[in-house]
């Protein structure tokens, strides 16, 4: 799931739900970077971890 990601779309880390909503900031191969809202900005490792794409976020 993590090669559609793009810029400025919102997930979650299934892993750290705490973490909130993040923002995508870049992908660049496999190295996805996030703004969460909890969190600040993480690098995540898309060949661990699937982000989950967050469509109704109020």
């Amino acid at each position: 799931m993590n090669e559609i990601l793009e810029p400025g779309m919102l997930v979650r880390h299934p892993g750290a739900p705490e973490w909130g909503v993040g923002q995508v900031q870049s992908r660049i191969g496999d190295r996805i970077t996030v703004n969460f809202a909890n969190a600040g900005k993480q690098v995540v490792d898309g060949r661990n971890v699937s982000l989950e794409l967050v469509n109704n976020y109020s």
